[in-house]
Parts: C-alpha cells; sequence; structure tokens
C-alpha cells in the first residue's frame, strides 16, 4: 500500500471520528433538557421558576446536583426499622389532632432522620440533603420542602394558629407523607421515575401498619383543633 494511500486513509478516519463526536455533542445539546425534565418532573419546572424562566441555567444547577449526587446508594432499611419509622410517624399523625405545630415540627426531624439513615447527607445539612433527596425521589421532595418551611417559619411565615393554619399545616404533613412512603418502602433502592409508572411507594411498604395509620388521620379533619 502506497504512502499517499495510507495517509488518505488516516484523514477520512479522522474526519469520521470528528463528525461523530460532532453529533454526539449536538445530541447532548437537544437531548439534556428532556431528559433533566423526565429526571426531575415537577422538581425542573419549579427550578426553572426561582431563576425567572432562565432554562440553561435552572438546567445547570439540576445537572450539579445530579453530578453530586448521582451515584449515591440508598442504604436500605431492615425490617424492623422500617416498623419502627412507620410506629414513628402513625404517632406524628395522633399528635396532630391536638398538637398540630409540634406534629409538623416532629415530621420535619423524622425525615431528616431518615433521610441520613438511608446515606443522604445528614439533616443538619438540610440544603445539601434536598439536593440529594431531589435528584433520587424528585416527585416528592417538595412535601419535605413544604412541611421543612412550614415547621421553621409557621403558616404564611407567622405564628401557628387554627383554621387556614392548621389546613396548611395538614397539607404540608400530607405531602410530607409522600417522600416518608418512598424512603420507608420496602422496595429499597429503587425510586419512581417522575411522570412514569413505576411502583406505587404508598401501597407497597414491606409490612408498614398503613391502614393503622390512616386511620388516625380521619380523625384530624372530624376534630378541628379549638382556637
Amino acid at each position: 500500500m502506497s504512502t499517499g494511500l495510507i495517509i488518505l486513509l488516516i484523514v477520512i478516519a479522522a474526519v469520521v471520528v470528528l463528525g461523530a463526536a460532532t453529533l454526539i455533542l449536538r445530541g447532548r445539546g437537544r437531548h439534556g433538557g428532556p431528559s433533566l425534565k423526565r429526571r426531575f418532573g415537577p422538581e425542573y419546572e419549579r427550578t426553572v421558576a426561582l431563576h425567572d424562566g432562565d432554562t440553561k441555567a435552572a438546567e445547570r444547577e439540576l445537572t450539579e446536583r445530579v453530578e453530586r449526587h448521582g451515584d449515591l446508594h440508598e442504604r436500605p432499611l431492615d425490617g424492623a426499622e422500617r416498623q419502627r419509622y412507620a410506629d414513628r410517624w402513625t404517632a406524628v399523625q395522633e399528635r396532630f389532632v391536638d398538637s398540630p405545630r409540634e406534629a409538623v415540627a416532629e415530621a420535619d426531624r423524622l425525615l431528616g432522620e431518615v433521610a441520613a439513615t438511608r446515606g443522604y447527607p445528614d439533616g443538619g445539612r438540610y440544603d445539601e440533603q434536598l439536593a440529594a433527596l431531589s435528584v433520587h425521589h424528585a416527585d416528592h421532595v417538595d412535601g419535605y420542602r413544604q412541611v421543612h418551611r412550614v415547621a421553621r417559619t409557621g403558616p404564611d411565615g407567622g405564628a401557628s394558629g387554627a383554621g387556614g393554619g392548621t389546613e396548611e399545616m395538614r397539607s404540608a404533613l400530607l405531602g410530607a407523607r409522600a417522600l416518608f412512603d418512598d424512603l420507608t418502602s420496602a422496595d429499597s433502592g429503587r425510586h419512581r421515575a417522575p411522570g412514569g409508572t413505576g411502583r406505587d411507594t404508598a401501597h407497597n411498604t414491606g409490612g408498614h401498619s398503613h391502614a393503622r395509620s390512616h386511620a388516625p388521620w380521619a380523625l384530624h379533619r372530624s376534630r378541628p383543633k379549638e382556637s
């Protein structure tokens, strides 16, 4: 084979490789947004809104979260741990009847503890813990955000009270319950894709006595707290 032919083949190969690399980079640019939307679901829209509609800035933030926490492996809970946490959540719901403020605060602490036990950053680093949870439990992480806000600042940023304040605390606790179920499910380490049709964490909880825990919750609506 002549030297000229060899050089020609090398040039052709280099052009093919360069063209393939260009196509891959363009593909990443086109599909980065849809991929992040699928992964983060409602968290994607919330982040875009926080950046005043700046999609690129929002996607940079979400990409950074994935880079920091995407490789996190959740530590499975054993049956005794799941039952212990389930019993504590039942106590939180029962306490809400007479002390909604204290119940919400306890739910906030309990979520932080469960997440740390599963291998997420410690609850003392709430922002980092929340970011990590958003990567793996994007559908339900806003429930933790809501209950944490209410526990720290009170409904509407003020002191707790009856009426709308109690309803806001109830809503926060219900939202937090979805993440709690996700974190304490027996189906450890597998997460339902946002917007997907994966496992229903509220009904696949590996021995949680949820029929028992839902019963006192019904009382919360039939026995409004007196002012």
